[in-house]
């Protein structure tokens, strides 16, 4: 599984960050999803190695506009490309309003049909055919969301130690075995695949998660998830500063959760731009400090344009950037 962080900057963008943006996919797929879509999203995407014509699917956590003003202008020039392959869009009740306005002010036309889901219908629809998708509401300002991505489909190995014990001479009916298909040998006798399939391994499960100041509300969704991202818009001594109002997290809280939640590998995002390098800025290492003290896992802060592989044993790590 695949990561690509196209923005990590909260509220307004900064020299070195976009507002939010992140793409997901099957490892070397070509077809990919988006969550969320913030203004600049689609001046990113050109030093990234994705095309709009294989995005499959757009997921908005919630409308604030940090997260949801790039999707108007990703959406026309997707139909400037002509594009002619269908998009779903996934998100609260109104960005279908919000789309439509758009459109019919602007007279945008699109060449592709144009799908609209509500969050608590993505597990009904088959999305992404290697991932199964679920929803779990947040709490922020606006309705916010958090989407689970689940491998929908497991390889499994082909135990060919039994094979040897039993007989069965290399053939390319081990080739049929090992894709799940029972066969029938020269002699007649038949062998079920499910005899000859080693057990599969976990399914790995990445939970991204849209602004929201109770990191306990994943508690299910995110118990052993090989990945976490969550906002930490502040520390824990500036949250208290800025009050409750934004209703967003801290790095404590979140590592504090991830913590309880046995999650494997933890990436922290959406920082406050008083978060930069230089003189009068708060650092970044603050977060980072912070989120040590109660996470004793691998923990990443995400950069623009990071891009994290998630392995079959689902250990997390940074992509080598291309030559």
């Amino acid at each position: 599984m695949e990561l690509l962080f196209l923005g990590t900057s909260s509220g307004t963008p900064t020299r070195r960050r976009n507002m939010t943006a992140l793409a997901i996919r099957a490892r070397g797929a070509r077809h990919w999803a988006l969550v969320d879509c913030a203004e600049g999203t689609q001046h990113r995407l050109l030093r990234a190695p994705l095309s709009l014509m294989h995005l499959r699917a757009v997921f908005i956590t919630h409308l604030h506009g940090d997260h949801c003003y790039g999707l108007p202008g990703l959406l026309a020039s997707a139909g400037m490309l002509n594009r002619t392959e269908p998009l779903l869009l996934i998100g609260p009740a109104p960005l279908r309003t919000m789309i439509g306005c758009i459109m019919e002010t602007s007279q945008l036309r699109l060449p592709y049909p144009l799908g609209f889901l509500l969050p608590e219908e993505a597990g009904l629809a088959e999305i992404l055919p290697e991932f199964s998708v679920t929803a779990t509401p947040l709490s922020h300002r606006l309705p916010s969301w958090a989407y689970s991505f689940t491998e929908a489909r497991i390889e499994r190995k082909l135990d060919t130690a039994r094979l040897k014990a039993d007989a069965i001479p290399s053939s390319p009916l081990w080739r049929e075995l090992q894709q799940g298909r029972d066969v029938v040998l020269p002699d007649g006798r038949p062998l079920l695949a499910e005899d000859y399939l080693q057990p599969p391994r976990r399914r790995r499960r990445v939970v991204v998660a849209g602004d929201n100041d109770s990191p306990e509300l994943l508690a299910d969704a995110a118990l052993e998830a090989d990945v976490l991202v969550h906002e930490a818009t502040y520390t824990e001594a500036i949250l208290q500063k800025v009050g409750p109002g934004p209703q967003h997290s801290s790095a404590l809280r979140v590592a504090r959760f991830a913590a309880s939640a046995r999650v494997r590998n933890l990436v922290l995002t959406h920082f406050s731009p008083r978060y930069q390098e230089g003189p009068g800025a708060e650092p970044l290492s603050d977060i980072a400090d912070e989120a040590r003290s109660a996470y004793a896992g691998p923990l990443f802060l995400a950069s623009d344009y990071d891009h994290y592989l998630l392995d079959r044993e689902g250990g997390l790590a940074l992509a080598a950037p291309p030559a």
